[in-house]
């Protein structure tokens, strides 16, 4: 029987019921009416449960999704996802360079942030190329122990000789009782243990910034959320999406238009979804973080909300800032908050990661808290994940090899968080040479994708298309 996952009414329901608990709502009576006519909770790490719920159970399901989605929010105001009324929240969105790194202009006159009137020297080839294989080698190092617990892979990596972690996983040697109790994630194990790399494998943590590049080479930096749509429509096959990206391909799909695509029975619109998507929007607005955070709004809302809008835009910025080779991460991560609602969760969430970051010197310890504190979240859900980020590049000092591995070893999103915090290490390290060859040399300049005519593509070929597109104008005819 297939199970499909991420699109089953009977699931969807139970992971509502956690969201809307978390965006301020009040589902304790609808979770209620759930229970008590004998439906589960969500899967706790799969897409779908086991078992198809009966028909009563699944229409039941459909209704409370609708019922949960017209109950009132007491965080609208201060976690806004149109555009205009995150503006009103943050001074700093129109910035064009970081806070405090106010440009000069015309007659040595400093400018303040926002009135730069020139942009800044799209990064060269060889950072951007950095940036591609960090975000790969970021993602590939936390592809085998995806969905495991923070225990099973401090364990697997502690049997192995590799904690704290400064390598690839593997198997050899591991004891076959932790094999068996802790057992790598299937789908990758065969292509990300440090034995069985041969090149890039194909991951959804590429295919989205792949698909950026097509986006923007055919509708340039003005294209809008329906261009993002219908480019899905036409390159990204169904099953290579996942969670908030499946359910808006599904809303296409029935007729449904961005943005409701976005919250139509769509319980993960502030997962990480939006936030995997940002590197490109970031790659090709070098010093203009908040050019940057409107492009990567306009590809999220797509796909997700508030605070998973959030993730994005932040991601952006920071990425932005790193590209013109001249602001440390710390920054760089400052510069991400200022495009983001500074009541907002995800603002709150970012914060407690620096002090944590600050204030411990063993990362396993702000780790820790870390989980304790989201405990109540999705591994997938963008607000831990995007803490974690920030907390290791932070502790990390934006060191390349410390960086990817303390995101990783903190566990939840592994493939994710790797990638994202591989990408801003490897932009701020400058080159392909600054990045250590045990993690550029098994990727043999060769990544394997379903998008486009990109399979086997290098990423010497993927930085040089990348820096064409940071020229692009802000209008195109």
């Amino acid at each position: 029987m297939l199970r499909l996952t991420w699109v089953q009414p009977e699931d969807l329901l139970g992971h509502e019921l956690r969201q809307a608990a978390l965006d301020g709502r009040e589902p304790s009576r609808i979770a209620a009416r759930w229970r008590a006519a004998g439906g589960q909770e969500a899967p706790p790490r799969s897409g779908a449960s086991p078992d198809r719920a009966s028909r009563y159970l699944r229409q039941l399901a459909e209704d409370l999704l609708d019922e949960l989605a017209d109950l009132p929010s007491a965080l609208e105001e201060q976690e806004p996802t149109e555009l205009e009324k995150i503006k009103t929240l943050c001074p700093h969105l129109r910035a064009c360079v970081p806070p405090g790194a106010a440009r000069v202009g015309a007659g040595g006159t400093p400018q303040a942030p926002g009135c730069a009137t020139h942009p800044a020297p799209a990064p060269t080839q060889a950072r951007l190329e950095a940036a591609w294989l960090g975000r790969a080698a970021g993602c590939l190092l936390g592809k085998p122990v995806e969905k495991l617990s923070l225990t099973g892979i401090r364990q697997l990596a502690k049997a192995t000789g590799n904690w704290p972690l400064t390598t690839w996983f593997t198997a050899q040697g591991l004891p076959q009782d932790l094999a068996t109790k802790y057992p790598w994630n299937r789908r990758s194990a065969t292509t990300s243990l440090a034995e069985n790399i041969d090149g890039m494998p194909e991951d959804d943590d590429l295919n989205y910034p792949l698909l950026n590049l097509l986006l923007l080479q055919r509708h340039g930096k003005t294209f809008t959320t329906e261009d993002v749509a219908t480019l899905w429509l036409d390159e990204l096959p169904a099953g290579r999406t996942f969670t908030a990206e499946r359910i808006a391909h599904r809303n296409l799909l029935t007729g449904i238009e961005p943005p409701h695509t976005a919250r139509h029975r769509n319980p993960f619109r502030e997962w990480i979804g939006a936030l995997i998507r940002a590197d490109v929007h970031g790659w090709t607005n070098p010093g203009n973080p908040a050019a940057a955070a409107e492009q990567a709004h306009r590809d999220a809302t797509l796909t997700h909300t508030a605070n998973g809008v959030y993730a994005a835009m932040f991601t952006a910025a920071v990425i932005a800032t790193a590209a013109t080779g001249t602001q440390d991460i710390h920054t760089c991560l400052r510069t991400g908050l200022t495009v983001i609602p500074p009541n907002s969760r995800l603002t709150k969430a970012i914060h407690h990661a620096l002090q944590l970051a600050e204030d411990h010197t063993d990362f396993d310890t702000v780790v820790d808290e870390l989980h304790t504190t989201y405990a109540d979240h999705h591994w997938v859900h963008a607000i831990p994940n995007t803490a974690l980020i920030t907390a290791a590049l932070t502790h990390a000092n934006g060191d390349f090899t410390t960086s990817i591995c303390r995101a990783v070893s903190g566990g939840w999103d592994t493939d994710s968080n790797g990638a994202t915090t591989g990408s801003i290490a490897a932009l701020l390290a400058g080159s392909p040479a600054a990045l250590p060859d045990r993690w550029t040399t098994p990727l043999k300049n060769r990544l394997a994708t379903s998008v486009g005519d990109f399979n086997g593509t290098g990423f010497d070929t993927l930085a040089h298309l990348t820096q064409a597109l940071t020229r692009l104008e802000a209008s195109r005819p």
